[in-house]
């Protein structure tokens, strides 16, 4: 991890740039400071060493605040916080080559595209990411470079990689035998509940924020298992056990029905996809309070590789894609009606990092307002991450992440498309006319 992170740090080109020292006075010509509420015209937001000082409903003259204050104005803009994606895989990104690249790239390879895809991410206006799932080391020296300032990102939370039952989604797949070392439970693979729990603990070691686990099967698999339950429910226990006690929570990737059920059964605290939810899905997130996290984007993005293309995937893929990927926003549309909690995510990775805003106007398609939208990027994923006490709103005492667009995105949604100004802890790192 060491050999990683002096790979990030020698050959990222553009350090991130540090936080003002002193005072940063902002005027917006509107500013949305809970997502939920009414945003406030001509409002001015303090930032002082990284953390939001003051909010005050009017423009206040930034002298009041020293000769050395830093002004910066967005009167013309709408402001909001930093958005947050809750389920991204920030090395890499699809492709057609995508099999013979995890033969052929170094880890080297993937840190360095890591610190490029970290960059886009933040400039489209995500401050806050988790990042479920990725081999070795590279996610883990980013996370730690970003936070030391050594490269510009989002904050990320990493799951190292995700814990999976052997021939699971999170397993290898189609390569031949000898080619890659037999995967342990340092690399998620498990098999029964004492292996299940050992996994969690390495991946815990190995630096994890939270816990990622393959309760079903996968579309990107290169194997025609289908995307149904994959671990028994005394593993899933296991899983969950083991995360809760050591103080991580476990995000489930699941898109069969069973699947989906065991795992909130489980008590997992959120579930990735849901690709086919039922009646009894709805009632167990209600009762358990676990959040749903849709990724549509991946269903858009999938589909569309396997109709323009029909030697992008293997034949087993091409076919989950198809069928699944309709499928989602059924489903989103469902739980939302529900009163599920949901919070944003887009499996970006799968998709093209930097666009994630695209599965805002997914959400809306499917039936939410452009407001909730929103506030599942914001309020809701900040709960989810257990953040609310730092990030998700900008208020006295949070870090001052903040964002800028155009036009009212609690009206057109579409608007965070073009983010023209980016604030993380206090550091500009976009400011665009």
């Amino acid at each position: 991890m060491r050999r990683i992170a002096l790979v990030l740090v020698a050959l990222a080109l553009i350090s991130a740039p540090p936080a003002h020292a002193g005072v940063t006075v902002i005027h917006c010509g509107a500013l949305l400071a809970v997502p939920g509420q009414a945003p406030v015209h001509d409002a001015t937001v303090v930032v002082e060493d990284g953390l939001v000082r003051e909010v005050r409903p009017r423009l206040v003259d930034p002298a009041r605040f020293g000769a050395d204050a830093r002004f910066i104005d967005l009167a013309d803009r709408f402001v909001l916080p930093g958005l947050i994606d809750c389920h991204t895989h920030i090395t890499g990104q699809m492709s057609p080559d995508f099999a013979l690249r995890a033969v052929q790239d170094s880890e080297a390879d993937v840190a360095i595209r890591a610190t490029v895809y970290a960059r886009r991410t933040l400039e489209a206006g995500f401050t806050t990411i988790r990042n479920l799932g990725s081999e070795g080391d590279s996610a883990f020296a980013l996370r730690d470079a970003i936070n030391a300032g050594v490269v510009p990102g989002p904050r990320i939370l990493c799951a190292g990689q995700a814990v999976t039952p052997t021939g699971g989604h999170g397993d290898v797949h189609g390569y031949r035998e000898g080619l890659l070392a037999i995967p342990t439970e340092y690399q998620g693979v498990a098999d029964g509940a004492d292996s299940c729990r050992k996994a969690v603990r390495a991946q815990v070691k190995r630096g994890a924020d939270v816990i990622k686990i393959t309760a079903t099967g996968g579309v990107l698999s290169r194997i025609g298992a289908g995307v149904e339950q994959q671990f028994f429910p005394d593993e899933l226990e296991s899983i969950v056990q083991a995360a809760h006690l050591l103080g991580k929570k476990v995000a489930a990737h699941a898109h069969g029905t069973r699947g989906i059920n065991a795992a909130l059964r489980a008590g997992v605290d959120s579930i990735e996809h849901g690709s086919y939810l039922d009646d009894e899905s709805i009632s167990l997130f209600l009762r358990t309070g676990a959040y749903y996290v849709p990724t549509l984007m991946a269903g858009e993005v999938t589909v569309r590789a396997a109709q323009e293309n029909p030697d992008y995937f293997t034949p087993e893929v091409r076919a989950k894609a198809l069928a699944v990927g309709p499928e989602m926003i059924v489903s989103f549309g469902k739980a939302h009606a529900a009163g599920v909690k949901i919070a944003f995510g887009t499996d970006s990775g799968v998709s093209p990092h930097g666009d994630n805003a695209r599965e805002f106007e997914l959400m809306v398609e499917g039936g939410m307002s452009p407001a909730e939208a929103v506030a599942a990027a914001t309020v809701h994923a900040a709960d989810l991450l257990g953040l609310s006490d730092e990030i998700g709103t900008i208020q006295p005492g949070k870090r001052a992440d903040l964002i800028a667009v155009a036009s009212d995105p609690t009206r057109d949604v579409s608007a965070l498309k073009s983010v023209t100004f980016v604030m993380k802890d206090g550091a500009v790192f976009k400011n665009q006319p």
